[in-house]
C-alpha cells in the first residue's frame, strides 16, 4: 500500500498549486484527478478558454513554487480596476470609477494569464520537480484512522495518506467521502467567455460594465499576433446566455460590441465561445478527520471582482504554512490540531467574501430603475470618498 504524507484530489490549477505548496515544506506529496493528464493547447476542442486575473498575494505564493518564473511574457498587468454604470433608461454610460493601483503605491492589481498558460506552468514545474502526479483515477474512497487515512482510487489502488486535501472542484467526491457537505444556490445566471481584438489599447486597464443582469466585463491580455487582445466575461440571465450562444459569429460580434459601449474601439472575436453556469457554494466546515477542503470544494462565487480562484490560493496558502510549521516540528500534518486551525483560519474570510460577492452580483442583477439608481448612487458615493476607496482596493483588489 503506496504512503504519502499528503494526497491533493485535483489537478486542476487549485490542486496543482496545492500539491506544490505542500510539496515545497517537504512533505511527501501524491496529486490525482480522475481526468486524464490535460491538452493544453488552448485551441483544442474542449480547452479551457477562461483567464485568471491573479491578484498580488497569489502571485507571491505562485512565485514561492517556482511556478511565476515560468509565464514571462504570457502575463498581463492590471493597473486599473474601472467600473462603468450603464444602468439607465439608454444603453450608455452615465458614471465610470476609476480604482488605480498607483493610488496604494503599486504598479499593478496584478496580472491576467490564460487558464491553460498556468495549468501548463504548473505541470511543468510539478515534472521538473519531481511530483507524484497520477492522473486518470477517480477518489471512490475514504476511511480516516487514529493516525492516517486510507483513499481508494478508481484504478484498484489505495493509497495511505496523512492528510487528504479535496481540491477536486465544485462536486467534490472527497468532501462527500469525508462527511463534509456544502450548501449551493445559483441565479439563473450564466457567463459567457471568449476573447475579443480591439482597435483601442486596454493599457492595463479591466473594465466591467454594469446595466442589468450582470456585468461585462473585459480584461487585459498580452498583444498576440501584432493585435490589442482582451477577455471577456459576459454574465447575464439564462435564456439570454443560450440565445446568444446561438447566434452566428456575426450576430455575436454585433451583440456584444453594443454591450462594449465602445470602450476599447471596435471588437472582432478570436477563438471560440464557451458557456458556465454561475452559482455560489459555501460549506460550514473546511475540516474533518484526515480531510480538509480548499479551492471550489470549499467555496464558488460568481466572477466579479476578481475573487474566486484569489481566494482558493489563500486558502492554499494558509494550509501550507500550517503543515510546514507541522512538519517541521515533527507533529502530525493530518491532526486535528492542523485541520481544524486551517478550518478556523479561513472560515471567517471565505464566508465574508462570499457573502460580499452575493450581495454584488444580486445588485448587478437589478432590473428595476430605481433599484439601478441606487446601484449607481452606491458606487458614485464608494468612489467619492478617497478613504472608503482606498480601503475597497486593500480589500478586495489584494489585501
Amino acid at each position: 500500500m503506496a504512503e504519502h504524507d499528503i494526497l491533493v484530489a485535483g489537478g486542476g490549477i487549485a490542486g496543482l498549486t496545492a500539491a506544490l505548496a505542500l510539496h515545497r515544506t517537504g512533505a511527501r506529496v501524491i496529486c490525482v484527478d480522475a481526468a486524464p493528464r490535460p491538452a493544453l493547447d488552448p485551441d483544442a476542442p474542449g480547452a479551457d478558454l477562461r483567464t485568471t486575473a491573479f491578484l498580488m498575494p497569489a502571485i507571491r505564493l505562485l512565485e514561492s513554487i517556482g511556478v511565476w518564473q515560468r509565464l514571462q511574457g504570457r502575463t498581463a498587468p492590471l493597473r486599473t480596476m474601472r467600473l462603468l454604470d450603464a444602468g439607465g433608461q439608454v444603453q450608455e454610460e452615465r458614471f465610470r470609477a476609476d480604482f488605480d493601483a498607483a493610488e496604494l503605491n503599486r504598479d499593478a492589481f496584478g496580472e491576467n494569464v490564460a487558464n491553460t498558460a498556468i495549468r501548463a506552468a504548473l505541470l511543468a514545474e510539478a515534472e521538473a520537480g519531481g511530483l507524484d502526479l497520477h492522473f486518470g483515477a477517480a477518489v471512490t474512497g475514504f476511511t480516516p484512522r487514529d493516525d492516517t487515512a486510507l483513499v481508494r482510487l478508481s484504478t484498484g489502488e489505495t493509497l495511505r495518506a496523512r492528510l487528504a486535501v479535496a481540491a477536486d472542484g465544485r462536486d467534490s467526491a472527497l468532501r462527500s467521502l469525508a462527511g463534509l457537505t456544502a450548501r449551493r444556490w445559483d441565479y439563473g445566471q450564466k457567463a459567457l467567455v471568449f476573447s475579443v481584438a480591439h482597435d483601442l489599447p486596454h493599457d492595463g486597464v479591466s473594465t466591467e460594465i454594469h446595466r442589468t443582469g450582470g456585468p461585462f466585463t473585459l480584461v487585459p491580455m498580452p498583444e498576440a499576433g501584432g493585435e490589442q487582445r482582451s477577455s471577456v466575461v459576459w454574465m447575464c440571465p439564462g435564456p439570454r446566455a443560450a440565445a446568444l450562444m446561438a447566434l452566428d459569429d456575426a450576430a455575436f460580434a454585433e451583440a456584444v460590441n453594443v454591450e462594449s459601449l465602445g470602450t476599447l474601439g471596435r471588437l472582432e472575436l478570436r477563438g471560440r465561445r464557451a458557456l458556465w453556469p454561475i452559482v455560489s457554494q459555501v460549506a460550514p466546515r473546511l475540516d474533518a478527520p484526515r480531510c480538509v477542503l480548499v479551492a471550489e470544494a470549499a467555496h464558488v462565487v460568481p466572477p466579479i471582482g476578481a475573487q474566486g480562484l484569489n481566494m482558493s490560493l489563500a486558502d492554499i496558502a494558509a494550509l501550507a504554512d500550517l503543515v510546514g510549521e507541522a512538519h517541521h516540528q515533527g507533529r502530525d500534518p493530518g491532526g486535528a490540531e492542523v485541520t481544524g486551525t486551517y478550518h478556523r483560519r479561513r472560515i471567517g474570510e471565505i464566508g465574508l467574501r462570499v457573502g460580499g460577492i452575493d450581495l454584488l452580483n444580486r445588485a448587478a442583477l437589478a432590473e428595476a430603475q430605481p433599484l439601478r439608481d441606487l446601484r449607481a448612487f452606491g458606487l458614485r458615493t464608494l468612489h467619492g470618498f478617497p478613504p472608503l476607496r482606498h480601503l475597497a482596493m486593500r480589500l478586495g483588489l489584494g489585501g
